[in-house]
């Protein structure tokens, strides 16, 4: 039996990785949510500089796991930075193995895999969110020694309310550069 392969996303995962997004989507209960396209997911994973000397370097990373040859799971992750211990960590954005291939450590290991990767770039931590219903999930992760922070509560501004507090700042940044423009307007006149 082949060993199953936990390595990092290449370029040519993307169709791929696409699917499990739409099927962890699905999962999810969210299965029209999804509206980034495999482009999209290019350009994040594998961002191109405008000049081709200059390397991109992505902000988001994927590893995937591949069972005789086939893209069975994947995790979707970024760093974090903690300013209480000064050192980074990873976001675990999304893990997920297809359900025929779960219940082989799968999982466990692509987890491993970041937990690796932290300590070994010096961070303190890794962190995700979890869905209340998502038991079997929750009981893999406290099987691993996952604590959950019941005291803390995930915000996200998205849709209007984002657009809304975006507007405030672009016209609050308008409302300063026509203030600066008259201050500077008015040194020049009294100057003059």
């Amino acid at each position: 039996m082949t060993r199953p392969l936990i390595r990092p996303a290449t370029v040519d995962d993307i169709p791929a990785l696409h699917r499990l997004v739409r099927d962890l989507a699905a999962y999810e209960r969210e299965p029209d949510a999804v509206t980034a396209t495999p482009e999209d997911l290019r350009i994040a994973l594998f961002p191109r500089s405008a000049d081709p000397a200059v390397h991109a370097d992505p902000a988001v990373h994927a590893d995937v796991v591949e069972v005789h040859g086939d893209v069975v799971g994947m995790a979707v992750w970024f760093l974090t930075f903690s300013t209480w211990t000064g050192q980074h960590g990873i976001w675990l954005e999304d893990l997920y193995v297809e359900p025929e291939h779960r219940g082989r450590g799968l999982g466990r290991r692509l987890l491993e895999g970041l937990a690796a990767r932290a300590v070994e770039r010096g961070g303190t931590r890794v962190e995700w969110t979890v869905l209340d219903w998502n038991a079997p999930a929750i009981r893999f992760y406290r099987s691993l020694g996952a604590e959950p922070l019941e005291q803390w509560r995930t915000q996200r501004l998205h849709g209007d309310a984002l657009a809304r507090v975006a507007r405030r700042a672009r016209d609050a940044s308008e409302v300063s550069e026509t203030s600066e423009t008259s201050e500077i307007s008015g040194i020049s006149e009294a100057g003059s």
